[in-house]
C-alpha cells in the first residue's frame, strides 16, 4: 500500500495522457495523495477538471501565477512530494530534463526537486530510437532518474514499435518499488522463461511459433520491481531486456533447458516460454534446395525436452513454486487441468490463443489461473478479466508474493 505517500504527477502532452487518469485512480485506491502539474501541451489531451476530480486537489500549470506562488510556490511543490512521476514523459520534456532547462512550471519543479524522479516515456517509435533521445535517456538514468517503459506496440500515429507509454499497473508497480513498498519479493530468486524457441531445419529455416515474448518479459520485469532477483531465459524475440533483470538469450529448447538448470537454485520458476514440442532429428548442414525431378525432403521429428515437467520433477533443488502456461485453442479448462496434473507444476495460467483473440503478439490477454490444492486432487480456478499483459504480470507477481509469505514449503495454494 501507498498509504500517506505524496505523489507529484506531471502530465505532459501526448495521446497517452489519458492513461494518467487511471494511474491517479489506482494511486488513490492505495492511499496515496496525488497532486498534478499539467503542461500546456498536456492540457490539449486531458483537462484540469478531470485531473482535479480524480486527484481531489488543485491542478497546477502556470509558472507565473501570483496566486499559486503565494499559496504554494514551485519549490515547495516539488519538496512536499515523496516522489515525482512524469507520465507521459515526452521526447521534448525528456530533452529539457537532460539539459537542465526550466522554462515552464513542470521543468522548473523537476529542476528544483530533491526527491526521486520516475519517468514513463511516450512518443513515436522513430523519436524513441533517435540518437538524441537515447543520449538524453542515458544521461537521465546516469543522474538517477528511474524509468518504466516504453512498451512495444501499435501507436496512435499508425506506426508500430517501441514508444507506447507503460500501462498504469506497470507504472504503479514502479512507483511502489521506488518508494520501497515492494510487496514482498525481496530476497526471492525467480527464474522466468519467455518467447518462442527456434529449432533449426537447415542454416536458414526453423520450426518455431508466433510467441512474441511480451508476457514472459512483462512477468520478469514485474517480479524484479517487487524486489526479486530475476534470471530471464529468453528465446528469439524483439522485446528489449527488462531493466534490473539478468537475461540469457537462447534459441533452441535444449539450450533453454540447459540455461534454466544452470540458473538453479531458485525460489520460483515461471515457464512462460512457448517451447517448440518437436525438433528435426538431424538438421541439414547446408540449405535444402528444391531440385527439379527429385522428391521432397523428409523431415523426421523428435520430441524436445519438457522444461516445465523437468523443473517440476527435480528433487533437491525444485523451486518452491513452479508455474506453467497453457496456450489453448479449444477445451481450455479441460486441457489446462490435464496439463497441470501431467506436468506436476503448482500453478498453471491458461489462455485462449485462437486467432480471433489476438493473444499472440498482442498487448492484452484473458487468463485463467489453475491452482493445485495441497491434497493433490482438487484444483481451484480463478478467472481473470481481460487485462493488458503488463497488468497480468503485475497481478501474478503480487499473487506470488502473497503465496510465498503464507507458505513455507512447496506452494500449492
Amino acid at each position: 500500500m501507498l498509504q500517506g505517500k505524496r505523489i507529484l504527477l506531471i502530465v505532459a502532452g501526448g495521446i497517452a495522457a489519458y492513461k494518467s487518469l487511471d494511474l491517479i485512480r489506482r494511486l488513490k485506491e492505495r492511499g496515496a495523495a496525488v497532486r498534478c502539474v499539467l503542461t500546456a501541451s498536456g492540457a490539449e489531451f486531458v483537462t484540469p477538471l478531470s485531473l482535479g476530480a480524480l486527484s481531489e486537489d488543485k491542478i497546477y500549470g502556470d509558472l507565473f501565477s501570483l496566486t499559486d506562488e503565494a499559496e504554494m510556490g514551485h519549490i515547495r511543490l516539488s519538496r512536499d512530494a515523496d516522489l515525482l512521476v512524469v507520465a507521459p514523459a515526452t521526447a521534448d520534456l525528456i530533452a529539457k530534463m537532460a539539459s537542465g532547462i526550466a522554462d515552464d512550471l513542470a521543468t522548473t519543479v523537476l529542476l528544483a526537486a530533491d526527491k526521486k524522479v520516475l519517468i514513463a516515456p511516450a512518443m513515436n517509435v522513430r523519436m524513441w530510437e533517435h540518437v538524441a533521445t537515447r543520449r538524453n535517456i542515458a544521461r537521465l538514468e546516469a543522474d538517477g532518474v528511474i524509468r518504466v517503459g516504453p512498451e512495444i506496440g501499435a501507436m496512435a500515429c499508425g506506426e508500430f514499435g517501441a514508444g507506447r507509454m507503460a500501462e498504469p499497473a506497470d507504472i504503479l508497480a514502479a512507483i511502489e518499488a521506488a518508494l520501497g513498498d515492494t510487496g514482498g519479493l525481496e530476497g526471492v530468486r525467480a527464474l522466468v522463461t519467455s518467447g518462442p524457441t527456434y529449432e533449426p531445419i537447415d542454416p536458414v529455416r526453423f520450426i518455431g511459433n508466433r510467441s512474441s515474448g511480451k508476457q514472459g518479459h512483462a512477468i520478469a520485469a514485474a517480479c524484479a520491481r517487487l524486489g526479486a532477483g530475476v534470471t530471464l531465459v529468453s528465446g528469439p524475440t524483439a522485446e528489449p531486456d527488462p531493466p534490473g533483470v539478468t537475461t540469457i538469450r537462447v534459441e533452441t529448447a535444449r539450450q533453454m533447458l540447459d540455461a534454466c538448470e544452470s540458473a538453479l537454485p531458485a525460489d520460483i520458476a515461471i515457464c512462460a516460454a512457448a517451447v517448440a514440442d518437436w525438433r528435426v532429428a538431424e538438421a541439414a548442414p547446408e540449405k535444402l534446395k528444391k531440385v527439379s525431378g527429385k522428391s521432397e525432403p523428409k523431415l523426421e521429428l523428435v520430441r524436445n525436452p519438457d522444461i516445465l515437467a523437468s523443473l517440476s520433477a527435480r528433487k533437491n533443488d525444485r523451486p518452491r513454486l513452479v508455474i506453467g502456461f497453457a496456450a489453448e485453442t479449444e477445451k481450455l479448462e479441460q486441457n489446462a487441468r490435464d496439463k497441470l496434473a501431467r506436468k506436476g507444476c503448482d500453478w498453471l495460467l491458461a489462455n485462449d490463443v485462437s486467432p480471433a483473440t489476438g493473444a499472440f503478439g498482442g498487448d492484452a490477454n484473458t487468463m485463467h489461473l489453475f491452482v493445485a490444492e495441497p491434497n493433490g486432487s482438487d484444483v481451484t480456478v480463478e478467472h481473470w478479466p481481460r487485462l493488458s499483459k503488463a497488468a497480468i504480470a503485475a497481478r501474478l507477481a503480487e499473487r506470488i508474493a502473497v503465496a510465498l509469505k503464507t507458505k513455507s514449503g512447496p506452494v500449492r495454494a
